[in-house]
């Protein structure tokens, strides 16, 4: 069973940083990983993506996070981190941490999520 925890969060000032991580208890870049990743979900909303870095190193970004947030990783930990700065209030949600999966019968990729964490941005 993958596990994926989150850790990281909290309440912040506008303009504050955070910085996010997740830790998995398989390696972040085995050849059946596609990619790892940061959703999250804010109260009333779906979740959406964040950013999300692939097993070669690729990495994308929402539109609004581009420029503030960072994605990166350390396989030697098997973590992957998500820097937040110039943080809004609209960044308040809850954050998830993606692992996505070649499926292993041929279908559709399989995802794992983590717990989440909460980050507050408020005054």
């Amino acid at each position: 069973q993958v596990q994926l925890v989150e850790s990281g969060g909290g309440l912040v000032q506008p303009g504050g940083s955070l910085r996010l991580s997740c830790v998995a208890s398989v390696s972040i870049t085995s050849l059946v990983t596609i990619a790892m990743g940061w959703y999250r979900q804010a109260l009333g909303k779906q979740r959406e993506l964040v950013a999300t870095i692939t097993r070669g190193g690729l990495t994308n970004y929402a539109d609004s996070v581009k420029g503030r947030f960072t994605i990166s990783r350390d396989d030697t930990k098997n973590t992957v981190y998500l820097q937040m700065n110039s943080l809004k209030p609209e960044d308040t949600a809850v954050y998830y941490c993606n692992r996505r999966r070649v499926s292993g019968t041929g279908g559709a990729p399989s995802d794992y999520w983590g717990q989440g964490t909460q980050v507050i941005v408020s005054s």
